[in-house]
């Protein structure tokens, strides 16, 4: 059954309705909120409904006159807010906003938050010395806005009612429009209607190239239409063939989210909700931080954190994901949301990665970036890098690029991790001297970590984890099927293929960077039997650090704008799903210079 409200919107943009209507993915915006404010009251359902009329003209006028209310004014007709109705027949599916029901004729009228169409320009006479003001053109409804109204109007005639005309009603001007019910209107609304299902039957549609209406689309940062016909179109220029689009994207996405990351670690405490705001108290129920719940984007606890059973359900009706970790920061659990999720993308996940030379490609990818980026890291930070180090991880690079199987893949990504870890103590100042060369000794060991700097970044890859976890579920990526990283119960394999490139950028800089500022120090670690782990004012410190990383904005080498970290990995596990759907050539992921 096709919803009328997203048969309409295929007219304005048919990727908007593939996403909407056939894979069910929805993001608000201001816009979209707007919207729902002006539809308050029409979308609460009245207390009776009409029954389809199919019995004959004389019951169908009985269970008309049924509805309506003994103490109204029966001159006049009967609103019905929130009107659904269904058809068979045409495989359509509808909620009317109001409908005015007089006995067998009924009017449908839609509600729209914004401003009918005007042709031409509108000048008014704003001084004495201006002519006259020329006549505002008449206002016209939407095209969409027809359509949408056409299909009511069908789904009313075969339940029996006559439909002489159809409103819209416009909010921002609050004029209602009055559109005629012809032949015309039946005929555009149900080859409209026609050309959903043919959309639908095929892939998603591709993006509209430098539309102006895409910048204020709320799936616009699903969709990613210039980063799409971007990869595109530079595959066609490489193959020979011109293009006279501008390649570079437009700057659409905030370079930063402004909402509230939450991590509680601290012994005792309980998360809980009142109204608006979550709200977390300590052991003897004193009020400790009280958040708005509209800004929260994520929720981490670690240890003995207790989070009620109201604030679970309120965080999962929010879409915001909880993260349940051990006091050493390994990843226990995630509570996901239910979120609308894209089958279309976890199927083509499935299908790809099941292909060798697929799967290949993709840890190829995030392998060569990956080592690119160690190598990065090491020339900017290290006090005295041998310059074979940089020439022996440029020739893993190449000697990636070519790999021919994952066997070989994993040999020189092995090869890059032991030069790199060999020479990554160099990068600490002299005051933590005596950190590095523990860990020089160490090496990189996981399980358990011996040594400060090994507990750092132990727990820094486990965050970044939880993160590209988070990302890849905003992409409706499943995170457990990956490529580079084999597949094992409990193990999230395409979140650990999507850390690879990041790995250098955020959790290894975090590390050098909060040691050589003192913001780590020997004491904030304790030595156990399970190894060094932090403590609780150690992990403070790490989070302020990974925090500020995971803020601080980078330029994209390939699209040419500013992003967070935080929003890289969105964008980079969106592009995933992109290439996993055939809709972008090759994979590019992010590298510094």
């Amino acid at each position: 059954m096709w919803p009328a409200r997203g048969v309409a919107e295929h007219a304005y943009c048919p990727r908007l309705f593939y996403y909407m209507t056939v894979e069910g993915v929805f993001i608000p915006s201001a816009d979209t909120e707007q919207g729902a404010g002006v539809h308050r009251r029409v979308d609460r359902p009245s207390a009776a409904t009409p029954e389809p009329a199919t019995h004959g003209r004389r019951s169908r006028a009985k269970k008309a006159e049924t509805l309506v209310d003994p103490e109204a004014d029966p001159e006049r007709p009967h609103s019905i807010r929130s009107l659904a109705l269904t058809s068979e027949k045409l495989g359509l599916t509808a909620t009317l906003d109001l409908a005015e029901i007089d006995g067998l004729k009924a009017v449908p009228v839609e509600y729209r938050k914004g401003r009918p169409r005007r042709s031409g320009q509108v000048i008014g006479a704003n001084d004495e010395m201006m002519e006259e003001p020329r006549l505002m053109p008449p206002p016209q409804p939407w095209p969409t806005d027809r359509v949408q109204v056409g299909l009511q109007v069908l789904l009313l005639e075969e339940a029996g009612y006559t439909v002489p005309e159809a409103v819209i009603y416009y909010a921002a001007e609050k004029i209602r429009l009055r559109v005629v019910v012809d032949d015309s209107l039946r005929r555009d609304s149900l080859a409209e209607l026609e050309a959903a299902k043919q959309a639908a039957e095929g892939p998603r549609p591709p993006p509209l190239i430098n539309d102006p209406k895409c910048p204020r689309c709320s799936l616009q940062p699903i969709c990613l239409p210039d980063e799409i016909n971007h990869q595109r179109m530079t595959a066609l220029t490489v193959g020979g063939r011109s293009s006279d689009e501008q390649l570079t994207p437009r700057k659409l996405w905030p370079p930063r989210d402004d909402g509230i990351h939450v991590v509680l670690q601290r012994e005792g405490i309980r998360v809980g909700v009142r109204g608006q705001s979550i709200r977390v108290t300590g052991k003897e129920g004193e009020l400790v931080r009280e958040l708005p719940l509209a800004s929260v984007e994520s929720l981490a606890v670690l240890g003995g954190v207790q989070v009620s059973t109201q604030a679970l359900t309120v965080l999962a009706d929010h879409e915001v994901p909880v993260a349940f970790m051990s006091s050493a920061g390994r990843l226990v659990a995630m509570m996901d949301p239910m979120g609308p999720t894209s089958a279309a993308v976890r199927a083509a996940q499935v299908r790809t990665l099941d292909r060798p030379e697929k799967a290949l490609e993709l840890a190829r990818a995030v392998t060569v970036a990956k080592i690119a980026n160690q190598r990065t890291l090491l020339m900017r930070n290290h006090v005295s890098l041998p310059a074979r180090v940089a020439g022996d991880l440029m020739d893993s690079v190449n000697a990636a690029e070519k790999a021919g199987s994952m066997d070989e893949l994993r040999g020189h990504e092995g090869n890059a991790a032991r030069i790199y870890f060999a020479n990554f103590a160099g990068m600490f100042k002299v005051g933590v001297s005596d950190i590095a060369a523990k860990f020089t000794a160490h090496g990189r060991q996981r399980r358990p970590p011996p040594d400060p700097i090994n507990s750092v970044l132990s727990f820094g890859y486990t965050m970044l984890v939880n993160d590209c976890t988070s990302a890849c579920r905003l992409a409706s990526l499943e995170p457990t099927i990956g490529a580079l990283h084999a597949t094992r119960p409990g193990r999230p394999a395409l979140s650990l293929d999507l850390m690879e490139p990041f790995r250098p950028l955020i959790a290894d800089s975090v590390a050098v960077s909060a040691f050589n500022r003192g913001e780590l120090v020997a004491g904030h670690f304790l030595d156990t039997a399970a190894g060094c782990a932090l403590t609780d004012w150690g992990r403070r410190g790490f989070f302020d650090a990974y925090g500020r990383r995971m803020d601080t904005e980078v330029t994209h080498p390939t699209f040419d704008y500013r992003l967070s970290y935080r929003r890289m990995l969105m964008l980079h596990a969106r592009l995933v799903a992109a290439w996993l759907l055939g809709e972008v050539p090759t994979l590019s992921f992010l590298t510094t210079r």
